[in-house]
């Protein structure tokens, strides 16, 4: 088929529209890319390929005759339903420039922690003049949940810079200078021996709600914990219960149940807690539009729709 006979390509996205498009023109120049909302419901029937960002399911909806989805996100978690009940093959963004922004914003957040950070902070509003007793890296243990593309690239970059490194995952995992845990009693391993723990699992009906209070209560007493996963798998109210008690030390918070952060939220004030607006890992759109033009050329050429997502893993 010519490229001029070719069905367009639809971008569906709540709230990113533009911005993508340009990058995703500029990457894939043979294709014919539309706002969804440019195309009408006769062209609509011959679409097969659709690149979303947080689409709003009746936009989805529109395409009838769909062969796979592409995200331009990392985190598929709400894109799953949407496509799992018309068995349409759903691919994530694996992104190299999206892991490094991730380690170094897992490196930098646990230099926070680790160098009193958040004392002196409190200190300076004090006016307190008061140093803290330095601590080398080799002498703490970071702890990851969640060892895929995003939190093997963490422990890597942690490993490098000193830092003593375990790690948890759904299924063994195997890293140079990491030690890696599986199951109930690894992910206590993990969680009762580290001085900080990093959440950089992805949200599925196994990881909602994991760091409840029982598993916060596992955490070494003082122990700091990093969410840049996703909100819903720590309880809020029992992290500022363990907080608030001075069971665990500090919490570095990017993610949340409702985005942005309502004003409202006590969260904003509570001295514990290091708020951050989602902005630990940001797609680079010209390096993910150019994954995205990549995969769709070599299913132009060969039919083969690229890896996607498990619906039954959620990942």
């Amino acid at each position: 088929m010519s490229d001029a006979a070719r069905p367009p390509i639809a971008f569906v996205s709540r709230h990113e529209g533009s911005g993508w498009i340009e990058a995703l023109g500029a990457a894939m120049r043979d294709e014919r890319l539309l706002d969804d909302a440019a195309i009408d419901d006769a062209e609509a029937i011959t679409v097969e390929i659709v690149i979303v960002a947080d689409p709003a399911p009746e936009r989805l909806a529109r395409f009838p005759n769909l062969r796979w989805v592409h995200s331009v996100w990392a985190g598929v978690e709400r894109l799953i339903p949407l496509v799992a009940e018309r068995n349409i093959p759903l691919v994530r963004l694996v992104d190299p420039t999206l892991a490094n922004a991730m380690a170094e914003a897992v490196l930098a957040w646990t230099l926070y922690l680790h160098r009193d950070m958040p004392a002196y902070a409190r200190q300076q509003r004090q006016r307190l003049w008061m140093p803290h007793a330095y601590k080398p890296a080799s002498s703490l243990t970071v702890g990851i949940l969640g060892l895929g593309e995003l939190g093997r690239a963490a422990a890597a970059r942690l490993v490098a810079a000193g830092y003593r490194v375990t790690g948890w995952s759904q299924s063994a995992k195997q890293m140079a200078g990491v030690q890696s845990f599986t199951g109930e009693a690894g992910l206590r391993e993990v969680l009762t021996n580290a001085n900080i723990v990093v959440l950089l699992l992805p949200l599925t009906l196994s990881t909602h709600g994991l760091m409840n209070a029982e598993r916060l209560g596992w955490m070494r007493g003082g122990a700091d914990i990093i969410n840049f996963a996703r909100g819903a798998v720590l309880d809020t109210d029992a992290l500022v219960a363990a907080l608030d008690d001075e069971r665990l030390g500090h919490a570095v918070l990017d993610v949340f149940d409702q985005e942005p952060l309502p004003a409202t939220s006590p969260l904003w004030n509570h001295q514990a807690i290091t708020l951050l607006p989602h902005i630990s890992a940001p797609t680079d759109r010209a390096s993910a539009a150019n994954i995205v033009a990549g995969n769709i050329r070599a299913f132009r050429q060969s039919g083969t729709i690229p890896a996607s997502v498990n619906a039954g893993r959620g990942y």
